[in-house]
């Protein structure tokens, strides 16, 4: 028999990952979200419960899936008194699919165990149609006998598990989201200032998106962003305050490993700026609007 599932967290990744079960087959018992119409909206289109107390989603299924914001929103759900997804855990299994410190996973992972209840970390190196369309790709970290019980249910999610990937023990996966996320970032900021000095200088940015995707310039932010920013598209899917939340975990790990990340530095306080500027909800496209001639940050 198929595991019941449940979400903590059902924004627009999470409502489109519960989606994709439902649709392969998984009973999706019960959704809990602190934006309460957006759990609400979900469960009567899923057939499931809402719940306004963590310890009632626990309660509901084998399977409980965390997509929330950041460090203090994993802590804050898994709490060690009062209302928790820990409270009558034994023999349930936690799937933490958001992108926190390496060390939060490791926390969680002991505090599970401590009542008899395993963790995953599922990192998500994609985006809002990946959700929908089970294409995720999936970096795990955790006990292996853990990822190898639940693997089919990561599976649908996961293009068939062609994108499922087991990176190694608690902290991993998201040591390598954070690269990837600082990487994509940087490189996000770096195609901003190639195309605002190009508009500068009086050059086509179409032109120009067409020359880096055939050069050394090209990366896929290049695709994904390149068109969004000279259109000024910033309809979000990866948002700004979380690309500064993101540099700053990959920036924490080079301070704790004593390496100085200067590019990572300059992005993230880019990052920081936009938020400042009240960008911080929209994608991280919107990085343009600090490069561009007469835009927001350039004005």
């Amino acid at each position: 028999m198929k595991p019941t599932i449940a979400f903590v967290g059902v924004g627009r990744m999470g409502a489109n990952m519960a989606r994709r079960l439902k649709e392969q087959g998984y009973t999706v018992a019960a959704v809990y979200d602190r934006h309460a119409p957006s759990a609400q909206e979900l469960a009567a289109e899923l057939g499931a419960q809402v719940c306004t107390e963590l310890a009632a989603i626990t309660a509901a299924a084998d399977v409980i899936f965390t997509v929330v914001t950041d460090d203090a929103a994993q802590r804050a759900v898994f709490g060690a008194t009062g209302d928790s997804l820990l409270v009558n855990a034994a023999g349930k299994t936690f799937v933490n699919c958001a992108t926190i410190s390496p060390a939060v996973h490791v926390e969680i992972e002991t505090a599970a165990a401590k009542v008899g209840a395993a963790s995953l970390e599922a990192c998500m190196a994609s985006s809002i149609p990946q959700a929908r369309a089970g294409t995720l790709y999936l970096m795990c970290g955790g006990d292996r006998a853990v990822f190898d019980r639940i693997q089919a249910v990561l599976t649908p999610l996961s293009d068939q598990g062609k994108l499922l990937r087991y990176i190694g023990p608690a902290g991993t996966a998201g040591q390598v989201k954070a690269l990837v996320n600082m990487v994509m970032n940087i490189n996000t900021a770096g195609l901003a200032e190639g195309l605002g000095l190009g508009a500068t200088l009086g050059l086509d940015p179409k032109m120009l998106l067409e020359v880096f995707s055939q050069t050394g310039a090209n990366s896929r932010v290049v695709a994904t962003d390149g068109e969004d920013m000279i259109n000024r598209d910033h309809s979000c899917y990866f948002s700004a305050s979380h690309a500064a939340k993101d540099s700053g975990i990959a920036l924490a790990l080079g301070v704790e490993k004593g390496l100085s990340l200067p590019l990572a530095a300059a992005t993230k306080a880019q990052y920081d700026r936009l938020v400042a500027l009240g960008c911080g909800g929209e994608d991280k496209s919107c990085i343009a609007e600090l490069t561009f001639p007469d835009r927001k940050g350039t004005r």
